[in-house]
């Protein structure tokens, strides 16, 4: 892993239950190869909603794999889609790519870009009377870049909790919004239950260096018509509590999927519903289009072309050349 993933998943570590922070041997680099017994590996720094996300070129015994990993050419590192099909690795035996958007979007079809969500946001949020709450992930850090432009420019504040605070710190990167000078249109918010939380593993410390950047509860219902929230489900109590719910929209921002019933997408879309709050979701995906993945395909040339991530292999010899089909767990000689 790269070492800002590293460090995102230090960061959030102490805020999601059973997480380890894992501790890399090596960490990747963009197109510096790393020598790992007899593979060469060299890094691709791709375009993909998770941050600092690689495809990787692995050489050993005359042999070349490609393993895309997960990636997207409509994010706001699309130029790093573009670098690859421009040069490609060469002379690949093997390529692993992954078609997350197969069976998910028509063969011919684009998904939205970040830009296009900015916009997005931006008449929805001027559209709002109250808060806007915006339910995505904090690790998606194109996304929360693209939430803070849209508040921005409708003259809202964006509002995070002590998790995103965190994870945003971690990339490393002055040019994210974080709680640092230079940003002031972004404010913290800790909720009751992270508050319980942060006080018991003890890092309730961490909270000061929010200072000056803090809201709290008493300011929520004030704030709310100019502001735009990271939100999660479990924070509609301390909303509700403050009074701040009055005119208050919800955004979904995420795979619809996880808006299936039993899942807590569904949990909060219900509980949006008894409220009378609207609901609306406002998402692109993570992963390339198929016009992205031919683009990609047909630039690296791969001698055979194994899906993954995907659940529509079968799929894959109508739309790619020299495709093979392999199972979970299968062995395959390049």
């Amino acid at each position: 892993m790269g070492q800002a993933t590293e460090s995102i998943i230090r960061a959030a570590a102490d805020f999601v239950p059973d997480a380890v922070a894992l501790k890399a041997s090596h960490h990747l680099e963009h197109r510096k190869p790393i020598q790992l017994g007899p593979f060469t590996i060299m890094p691709r720094l791709v375009d993909h909603s998770g941050f600092d996300a690689y495809a990787m070129e692995i050489a050993s015994g005359g042999k070349r794999v490609f393993y895309s990993g997960d990636l997207r050419a409509h994010g706001r590192k699309r130029k790093l889609f573009d670098a690859l099909i421009s040069d490609p690795p060469r002379d690949i035996d093997l390529m692993l790519m992954e078609g997350s958007s197969l069976g998910r979007l028509a063969d011919d079809a684009t998904f939205p870009s970040e830009e296009d969500l900015e916009e997005t946001f931006v008449a929805r949020f001027e559209q709002t009377e109250g808060f806007a709450l915006v339910a995505c992930s904090a690790q998606n850090i194109d996304r929360v870049v693209t939430v803070y432009r849209a508040a921005k420019r409708t003259g809202r504040s964006l509002l995070i909790d002590a998790y995103a605070a965190e994870v945003l710190k971690a990339t490393g990167r002055d040019s994210i919004p974080q709680p640092a000078p230079g940003w002031s249109n972004l404010s913290v918010y800790i909720p009751q239950r992270q508050r319980v939380q942060l006080k018991a593993k003890g890092i309730a410390p961490l909270v000061d260096s929010y200072r000056g950047f803090r809201v709290w509860p008493g300011q929520l219902a004030e704030s709310a018509p100019r502001s735009v929230m990271l939100f999660r489900g479990w924070m509609m109590s301390d909303l509700d509590r403050a009074g701040a719910l009055k005119g208050a929209r919800v955004f979904w921002s995420q795979w619809d999927g996880y808006l299936a019933e039993g899942l807590s997408g569904a949990a909060l879309k219900a509980d949006c519903e008894r409220r009378g709050i609207p609901f609306e979701t406002v998402h692109t995906s993570g992963h390339a289009s198929p016009t992205d993945l031919k683009r990609l395909a047909a630039a690296v040339a791969a001698k055979r072309l194994i899906p993954i991530h995907t659940f529509e292999r079968l799929r894959f010899p109508d739309l790619f050349n020299n495709v093979e089909l392999a199972n979970d767990g299968e062995w395959i000689d390049v």
